[in-house]
């Protein structure tokens, strides 16, 4: 995976919270849908699939000017390589922690589904129009995506030191390094 460049023109600091807005994987499911739909016929039916088709969400845009009158002070696009690697690569650009929880991540049922089909890890899948922010306050900054019509969570926290932390459950775990997109293996 090849790695991308970035300005860090925002703000992320130990404290903040963690907000995606938007579904991760979605995109990705809608891909898959669209090249593969006649074999996802044998599991799926018609207007189940037509359904995923019908209700893709504008993509967002990562523009971060556009996201600080919500509250962002930085702002990481999930496209190639799903949420985790924006995860991975918003915190790396920072040089700072992260501690979060995959439960937490908006993921659409389909997509879950489509995922199980095809042995794929949703939070590793194309997410295209799917963003992490960072705001002082996650709670707030939801509120007011919401108001905008878009679905959006608080999944975890900035932290100290350089540790990459996921939450499941009751387990824990440490983020790692982002692979090849999850799409790849099925288109």
């Amino acid at each position: 995976m090849r790695k991308i460049e970035r300005d860090n023109t925002g703000l992320m600091r130990p404290g903040q919270n963690l907000v995606v807005a938007g579904y991760a994987g979605y995109a990705g499911t809608i891909a898959i849908v669209r090249q593969k739909r006649e074999e996802l016929l044998q599991w799926f039916t018609k207007g189940y699939l037509d359904r995923i088709m019908e209700n893709e969400d504008g993509t967002l845009s990562g523009n971060l000017e556009r996201w600080k009158a919500l509250g962002a002070t930085e702002c990481e696009p999930a496209g190639e390589g799903g949420i985790l690697s924006a995860l991975w690569n918003l915190s790396g650009a920072y040089m700072t922690g992260i501690e979060f929880s995959l439960r937490q991540i908006p993921v659409k049922q389909e997509t879950i589904e489509v995922c199980e089909r095809y042995d794929l890890n949703p939070y590793r899948l194309y997410s295209d129009g799917c963003l992490l922010f960072v705001t002082d306050n996650g709670g707030e900054m939801v509120l007011a995506l919401e108001r905008e019509g878009i679905h959006a969570a608080v999944i975890g926290r900035v932290t100290e030191g350089i540790g990459r932390i996921i939450r499941h459950g009751e387990s824990s775990g440490y983020l790692d390094r982002p692979a090849e997109d999850e799409i790849h293996k099925v288109l």
